[in-house]
């Protein structure tokens, strides 16, 4: 694997780690009941959680994003220099840049939002909810983009 191989795949390993930190919090609202409001300490665990890494944790949060801002810059660079077959190096860039843009557009506003916890409980649990789906494909789309990376 050549250096572009080698940030690309630590770049989606990165991006799997935050994922699983996330889905660690989601599993709660994952695991819940499907109809009505979660359990209030359900919604205060996982509202904590996102109001920390969203909003407390700055500067540190904007890690993720220098992470995922760096990772697709590579995936670009590596659809025009890099050495693997041109299918998986088209592929792996949407893999990783669908999520991206994802958690950037809906699931990172949805987490501050949540964190705020100013909405009635009935939005704040589909929040959480919503929040956890997109988590779910999310890290489909990772381990895809890792498995191109790894195996393709």
């Amino acid at each position: 694997m050549n250096l572009l191989g080698e940030l690309l795949t630590a770049g989606g390993g990165f991006l799997l780690a935050v994922l699983w930190f996330d889905l660690i919090f989601d599993a709660q609202a994952l695991g819940a009941p499907r109809d009505g409001p979660l359990p209030e300490a359900v919604l205060a665990s996982i509202a904590a959680y996102y109001k920390r890494v969203t909003t407390d944790a700055n500067p540190m949060g904007r890690l993720v994003g220098a992470g995922m801002v760096g990772t697709i810059a590579c995936a670009v660079l590596d659809l025009f220099v890099g050495k693997s077959a041109l299918v998986w190096r088209v592929v792996s860039l949407p893999l990783l840049a669908v999520p991206v843009f994802f958690a950037a557009r809906r699931i990172l506003p949805n987490a501050q939002r949540l964190g705020a916890r100013t909405d009635p409980i009935e939005e704040q649990s589909r929040l959480a909810r919503s929040i956890a789906r997109d988590h779910v494909a999310c890290l489909v789309a990772i381990v895809a983009f890792l498995a191109v990376q790894l195996f393709g």
